[in-house]
C-alpha cells in the first residue's frame, strides 16, 4: 500500500526511478526485520519513507560528495527535506501526493513503449509483482522482468524527472497516463487472448489507479471522465458472462445483475467531469463516458436512447477520428435508423481496408446482414471474425453464430 509513496519520495531525492525502487525495497526488508521485534510504528508509512530516504542520502554520500551531487542534479530542495529533524518529518511529507503523481507521469512517459508503460505502472504504482503482471498478460515472467528493467534504464538514461508536467507539456503527458490506465482496463474488460473473456483483476486495478488519479488531479475533467467510463463498463461484469463462461452481449444482458451502486458512483464522476470541461468542449474520455451512461440509464434495452448515442459518437469522431469509432457509430445507427444505412458505413470501412485484422469488423457486418435477412452472408462474416479472434470465449461465440446457433 505504501510502495508507490515511498518510491516516489526517494525518486525525487536520487533522480533515478530504478534506484528509488531498490532503496524502497531495502526499507521494506528492514521493516520485516525490525517490526516483529520492536513493534509496529505509530505511522508505518512515515517510518518506511524516512528509512528509505535515509538510505538514499547514505547512498549518495557513499558514491560521491553529497553537495556536489545534489548541485549537479538540481536537488538542493531535497537536501533541505532530508536534513529535517525527525519531529518535523510529517511536515516534509505534505507534498507526497505530488510525488506519487510525478511517479505516475514518469512510469507513463512517452519515451517508453506502450507495453513498457503498462508493465512499469502496474509494478511501481499498482504494486503487482512481476509474476502477477506476467500472468495477467499471459506472457513469461522473464519477459516482463526484462521489459521493466529496460523501462527503468530508459528513464534513467533520458533523465526523466519525478515531477508533474505543467503548461503545454501537461495535456500530452496526461493523455499518455490515461491511455495506459485505459489499456489496462480494456485488457481486463475484453481480454485479447487466452481462455477467459473478462479479467476482473485488471479491471479492478485500472479503476483503483483511476481513483488515485482523480484524488491527485481533482481539477482534470478527462481523469473523472475516464473513471466514469471504467466504472460504468465494470458495472456490467456479472451480466456479461454466461453460466458456462460464454460472453453475453450488451442487449442480451440481465440488467438486474448490473452493479447499480457502481453506476451511481460513475454518474457522479461524469457530472464532475462535465462541470470541469473547458470552453473547448468535452474530451474523448468524457464523451465515451457519456455514451456508456446512455446505456446505464436505460433499465431495458428498448429504453436506450440510440439517437443520443449516435450524436455522441459523431462528436467523438470529431475530437478523436478513428475507424473504430466509425464502426461503433454504425452499430448505434443500426438501432436508431435501421441496419441498411449502417451497413453502408461498415462497407466503406471494409473498402478502405481501415480495420484489416480487427475481428469486430466482420462481426458487426455479420450482425447487420443477419438483421437484413441475408443469413448466408452473415454466417460467412461470423466465420471470418472467428478466424481473427484471439480470445477463446469470443471465438466460440462467433463460431456458434457462424453455425446459425444464436
Amino acid at each position: 500500500m505504501e510502495a508507490a509513496k515511498v518510491t516516489a519520495v526517494v525518486a525525487r531525492v536520487v533522480g533515478d526511478v530504478g534506484l528509488a525502487e531498490d532503496l524502497a525495497q531495502d526499507a521494506f526488508v528492514q521493516a520485516l526485520e525490525q517490526w516483529p521485534r520492536d513493534g509496529l510504528p505509530t505511522k508505518p508509512g512515515a517510518w518506511l519513507t524516512a528509512t528509505a530516504r535515509r538510505r538514499a542520502i547514505d547512498r549518495i554520500r557513499r558514491d560521491v560528495n553529497l553537495a556536489s551531487k545534489l548541485q549537479q542534479v538540481g536537488h538542493m530542495e531535497e537536501l533541505r527535506v532530508a536534513d529535517l529533524a525527525e519531529s518535523d518529518f510529517d511536515a516534509a511529507l505534505e507534498d507526497i501526493d505530488d510525488d506519487v503523481l510525478g511517479l505516475i507521469f514518469a512510469a507513463c512517459h512517452p519515451a517508453l513503449t506502450a507495453q513498457a508503460r503498462i508493465s512499469l505502472t502496474l509494478r511501481m504504482i499498482g504494486g503487482l509483482t512481476t509474476r502477477e503482471i506476467a500472468r495477467a498478460f499471459l506472457t513469461s515472467e522473464p519477459t516482463i522482468g526484462q521489459r521493466i528493467s529496460r523501462a527503468k534504464k530508459t528513464l534513467s538514461q533520458d533523465g526523466v524527472t519525478i515531477e508533474v508536467p505543467s503548461g503545454a507539456d501537461l495535456a500530452p503527458r496526461l493523455a499518455s497516463v490515461l491511455e495506459v490506465v485505459y489499456l489496462i482496463f480494456n485488457e481486463g474488460y475484453a481480454a485479447t487472448s487466452g481462455r477467459d473473456w473478462v479479467r476482473g483483476d485488471l479491471m479492478e486495478e485500472a479503476i483503483r489507479l483511476g481513483r488515485v488519479l482523480a484524488a491527485l488531479a481533482p481539477g482534470e475533467p478527462e481523469v473523472h471522465g475516464l473513471l466514469a467510463l471504467m466504472e460504468v463498463q465494470a458495472s456490467r461484469t456479472r451480466a456479461r458472462i454466461g453460466r458456462d463462461g460464454e460472453p453475453v452481449l450488451l442487449l442480451d444482458q440481465d440488467r438486474t445483475k448490473w452493479d447499480w451502486g457502481l453506476i451511481r458512483h460513475a454518474l457522479a464522476a461524469l457530472d464532475r467531469a462535465s462541470s470541469l470541461a473547458t470552453s473547448a468542449g468535452p474530451g474523448p474520455y468524457l464523451l465515451q463516458a457519456a455514451i456508456a451512461a446512455c446505456h446505464a440509464r436505460a433499465h431495458t434495452a428498448d429504453a436506450t436512447d440510440w439517437s443520443q448515442i449516435v450524436a455522441l459518437y459523431e462528436r467523438l469522431g470529431t475530437v478523436r477520428p478513428s475507424p473504430v469509432i466509425d464502426l461503433n457509430r454504425a452499430v448505434a445507427m443500426s438501432y436508431a435508423d435501421g441496419p441498411a444505412d449502417a451497413l453502408v458505413v461498415v462497407d466503406a470501412l471494409v473498402a478502405a481496408n481501415a480495420l484489416d485484422g480487427y475481428h469486430l469488423l466482420p462481426s458487426v457486418r455479420g450482425d447487420l446482414l443477419a438483421r437484413l435477412g441475408r443469413d448466408d452472408e452473415a454466417r460467412a462474416e461470423f466465420a471470418r471474425a472467428a478466424d481473427l479472434a484471439q480470445n477463446d470465449a469470443e471465438r466460440a461465440l462467433l463460431l456458434r453464430r457462424a453455425a446459425g446457433e444464436t
